[in-house]
Order: C-alpha cells, then sequence, then structure tokens
C-alpha cells in the first residue's frame, strides 16, 4: 500500500517506496531471528542463555551507535550513499552471523548488522517524514507496519527451518540486504527536500519539546517492550495456559502490524496531537482492563492496537515542532532503542517487589504518564511554535 504524494514534495520514487517497506520487512525480520535462534546458538558455540542473548544486545548496541553515526554524517553524504551504506552493514553482518566459527566474531558481526539497522531505522523513518508532504504521516505508519510483518515472519522462517538451522535464516537476510544495497537506494532523490520556513522557537521552548518527545517515546517503548515481554508470564501466572499466553502474545504483535494499516486514512483526517492522544488514552484504558482475568489477552491485544500508530505519528510532529533541530529525530529514534532494551529488566525490578499480578498496574502507570507527557507536548507546541 503506497500513497501518492505531489511530486515536489517526494523523496521517493514509487518503485523506491516498496523498496524501503522491502527493507521495514529486513530489519524486522532480522532483529526477531534472535531470540528464535537461541536453541541452535547455544549448541553451536556452547552458550548458557545469557551468552547466547548477548547476540540481541550486540545488535541493539549497533543499532543505536548506527542512529547516532548516521545522522552525524548526513549532512555531508546523499541519501543514497546513506541507504546504501547501512543495507550494505547489515549485508555483510548477517553473512558474518551466519558463518562466523567463534562466538566472538558472531557477536562482532551482530553489532556490523545492528549498525545497518541503525542507518535503515534512522534513515528511512526521516526520510519518510519529510518526504511525502502533507501523507508523510501515513506513509510512516504503512512503513513501520512492514517492520512488524517482518518481525511475525523471522520467528516463523526459524521455526520452518529449526533453531540448529538458523545460519540459513540470516543468510537470506544477507541476501536480501545485499539486493537492497542498489534497489533500495535507486529512485531516492540524492539530497533531501527543503525545510520548512523555521518559526521562532524561545530559547526554553526547544530543549522542553525535545525533552518531552524523549520522554514520550521512551515510555511508549517501555510498554511496547513490557507488554511483549512480560505478557505471557502475567497470563500463565493469571491460569491461562502456556499455549494461550505465548499465542495472545503474538495476537498482540500482529495487532501492532494491523494499527498501523489501519491509522493510515485516520491520519489523512486528524492531527497527530490527536492521534496520538487518543492511543494513550486507549492504552491506558486497556492495561486498567488487563487485571480482569477473563478479558487480559483481549486487553492486551487492544494495548497492540492503540500503541501501533505512536512511533511513525509522532515523527511528523517532531520534524513541524522543531523544524531546526535537524537532529531531534535521531535522538528520539536512539531513545526508543534504549527504551526497548532498558525497560523489561527494569520492569523485572518492579516485579520482583511487587509480584507478577503488579503486571498490568505497572505498564498501566507508564501509559498514564505517557498521556501525561502527550497533553504536556501539546501544551508545549501550542506555546512556543503556535
Amino acid at each position: 500500500m503506497v500513497l501518492r504524494a505531489p511530486a515536489a514534495d517526494r523523496l521517493f520514487s514509487r518503485s523506491a517506496a516498496v523498496a524501503s517497506c522491502v527493507g521495514f520487512v529486513l530489519i524486522g525480520m532480522l532483529q526477531a531471528l534472535y531470540g528464535p535462534a537461541v536453541p541452535g546458538l547455544r549448541a553451536e558455540f556452547g552458550l548458557s542463555p545469557s551468552g547466547a542473548g548477548l547476540g540481541l544486545s550486540l545488535h541493539f548496541t549497533g543499532g543505536v551507535a548506527g542512529v547516532l553515526a548516521f545522522n552525524a554524517i548526513h549532512s555531508r553524504i546523499s541519501n543514497r550513499a546513506l541507504l546504501a551504506a547501512s543495507y550494505a552493514l547489515m549485508a555483510l553482518g548477517g553473512a558474518g552471523f551466519a558463518l562466523a566459527p567463534n562466538w566472538p566474531l558472531a557477536l562482532a558481526a551482530a553489532f556490523l548488522a545492528g549498525l545497518g539497522f541503525g542507518g535503515i531505522d534512522y534513515g528511512l523513518n526521516q526520510l519518510f517524514a519529510a518526504g511525502f508532504g502533507d501523507r508523510s504521516t501515513a506513509m510512516l505508519n504503512v512503513l513501520n507496519a512492514h517492520f512488524g510483518i517482518g518481525a511475525v515472519l523471522g520467528p516463523a522462517v526459524v521455526a520452518w527451518l529449526g533453531p540448529d538451522e538458523y545460519a540459513y535464516a540470516f543468510g537470506a537476510c544477507a541476501a536480501l540486504a545485499a539486493a537492497l544495497v542498489v534497489l533500495g537506494s535507486s529512485g531516492v532523490r540524492t539530497k533531501p527536500v527543503e525545510d520548512p520556513p523555521e518559526k521562532a522557537t524561545g530559547s526554553l521552548g526547544l530543549p522542553r519539546i525535545l525533552v518531552g518527545f524523549l520522554v514520550l517515546y521512551i515510555l511508549n517503548v517501555g510498554v511496547e517492550a513490557g507488554v511483549g515481554g512480560w505478557e505471557p508470564t502475567h497470563l500463565e501466572t493469571v491460569g491461562y495456559t502456556a499455549t494461550v499466553a505465548a499465542s495472545a502474545t503474538s495476537v498482540y504483535w500482529l495487532m501492532m502490524t494491523a494499527g498501523r494499516f489501519l491509522v493510515v486514512p485516520i491520519t489523512l483526517k486528524y492531527s497527530p496531537e490527536r492521534i496520538l492522544t487518543i492511543c494513550a488514552a486507549g492504552m491506558t484504558v486497556c492495561l486498567l482492563l488487563a487485571r480482569v482475568k477473563g478479558v487480559a489477552p483481549v486487553a492486551y491485544a487492544g494495548v497492540g492496537l492503540f500503541i501501533a500508530p505512536v512511533f511513525p505519528t509522532g515523527l511528523p510532529w517532531l520534524n513541524r515542532a522543531l523544524p531546526q533541530a535537524r537532529r531531534a529525530g535521531a535522538w528520539v529514534i536512539a531513545a526508543s532503542m534504549v527504551g526497548g532494551v532498558a525497560a523489561p529488566p527494569l520492569l523485572g525490578v518492579g516485579i520482583e517487589a511487587s509480584g507478577i499480578h503488579a503486571v498490568p498496574w505497572l505498564l498501566t502507570a507508564l501509559s498514564a504518564a505517557s498521556l501525561a507527557a502527550t497533553v504536556w507536548l501539546i501544551r508545549l507546541t501550542r506555546r512556543y511554535v503556535g
């Protein structure tokens, strides 16, 4: 699904937009492969569970570094070069992880793949936020929905191949990334479109607005990762079988993907601020309902539906609120990655102190704080930006 925008506003040709969506399927799939591959990695390299988990940690570490590094050099290289270099890093990293003869080299390859992952996550989100004119919000949701498709495909591929054959899955990702080195960057305008006219922002306005967006994204990714990480444990604790709990968690991720497609026509009629406010309120209500055993699986699916538009819908709002802060988007994307890594273990500390039954309460607190941050941001942007 690719929406048209006036040619003067577009950074992407139609074929390049389609290739970008394929690129997001790739990064979603690559990220999702590490967990299902753990049994195979442990057998191959003789690792403990925590040792095998380092692969995903190094991938995310490389992702944060990739976002910040490509942001730092983006003004000196073309959009095409940024995307081609990112896909090349993923190709090298994926192939290296598949063929690594020992664990240290595999970890180095995971970091390398993460660098490319960060470059694509940053590059395409930033370019889509500016590259489709008034339809940028809709296109960002379409783009990020394809990440969800990849995240569902990754575990399915490993389940089909078997954990011991994980190398073939990583090799397939490397081959697709290599193809996208050319196909994913052709049709992308070399230079960025002109920035919108700058609006005067008070000396205190810019840092406050940026901090507001950082807080909003960290809280939302905290909820997203927290539900994904702790939903199955909570459902099992309140009496559901392991099969039902795992299936409900899969539905949660599927609802996140569906929600980004479903919100596309809504973004063409309503502002990002209104959409994010409704999303935060809906998440909070659903998490409160997750306390009720009989509706908990459905409530968690509702969280997935409401949280789905937040990440892609907030970026155009950020670009409009801070057009003069070129690095704002990179910091927000990097913060979201850090939040995704830090949230599950931090929630684990709270759960150890309060018990598994506290999961919905802890997540509700994060969601309510996200709603408060959204309202605060609306007031700030109206006051300093207009």
